[in-house]
């Protein structure tokens, strides 16, 4: 297929709808640097947010197999399990960007599981974690049932249909329907931002105009699967990793050089 160089309109870019809000997820004070999903914690008791880069000469990068020294890396890692008491075991998994989502029935120190792009759990005192640098992390509560879930989302999990997943194990496990799910699709890469090929538009089913390349809004994608879920609660995030780079790791914008960041969501004893 031969693209003209300038990207055009697609329709893989949705327009959101009255049941989708957007939101800026809120920095913490402190030295490790936070951002916190507004009223999660006083509305619902749970801890869900998202690292930043830090305003440090060495970016807060928290990615296993950063190119930072080791030692350094597990520290932070090791400050962010710390950073609310109430949280003091971690699940996160060696991600593939595929639909696999564990459930975990106990949180014990800190366990990594391969092969696994979302996380959830009915039990409180475990952190669910993701590392991103440019797609999307996912936050799924059902707040009056005691479940949550937390996903790794780009094209290729979006398309595989980790989100469906999500909403289908946190469903069963804990008795709620897709009605009682509240969504937030976290710090990610912005459409103006995410320039895609035929691969991306043809993999998530999406119609478009014009020769290519497309842009595409991976955050309305997923937005728009929620609804069609049933899920009514959705709120997307206003920051965009590529575009706010000074806060957050664009894997993208840097050239596939950048740190990453962990994303995180927990409910607290």
């Amino acid at each position: 297929m031969t693209h003209d160089p300038r990207p055009t309109t697609a329709v893989a870019t949705h327009d959101p709808q009255p049941t989708t809000s957007t939101l800026r997820e809120e920095p913490l004070p402190g030295p490790l640097p936070r951002f916190e999903i507004p009223t999660w914690r006083s509305r619902h008791g749970l801890v869900a947010g998202i690292t930043g880069r830090g305003t440090g000469p060495v970016p807060y990068d928290l990615g296993l197999w950063s190119q930072q020294p080791v030692g350094d890396v597990m520290t932070r890692w090791k400050a962010l399990r710390t950073a609310e008491g109430g949280l003091g075991a971690t699940a996160m998994g060696h991600q593939v960007h595929g639909d696999r989502v564990v459930w975990h029935d106990v949180g014990l120190g800190w366990t990594i599981v391969d092969g696994v792009d979302g996380h959830a759990t009915d039990k409180s005192g475990l952190m669910l974690a993701v590392t991103v640098a440019d797609c999307i992390p996912v936050y799924l509560a059902a707040p009056r049932h005691g479940g949550i879930a937390l996903l790794h989302a780009g094209w290729r999990g979006t398309a595989a249909g980790i989100l469906e997943r999500g909403v289908e194990i946190l469903s069963s496990r804990v008795r709620c329907e897709p009605f009682d799910i509240i969504m937030h699709c976290g710090v990610g890469i912005s459409g103006s931002e995410y320039e895609v090929g035929s691969e991306v538009i043809e993999g998530l089913k999406l119609s478009t105009e014009g020769k290519g390349p497309w842009h595409v809004d991976l955050r309305s994608v997923l937005a728009e699967r929620g609804r069609a879920l049933g899920v009514s609660d959705i709120t997307v995030s206003e920051w965009c990793s590529a575009r706010d780079r000074e806060h957050f790791f664009s894997h993208r914008k840097s050239g596939g050089t950048d740190g990453r960041m962990v994303a995180y969501l927990g409910a607290l004893p």
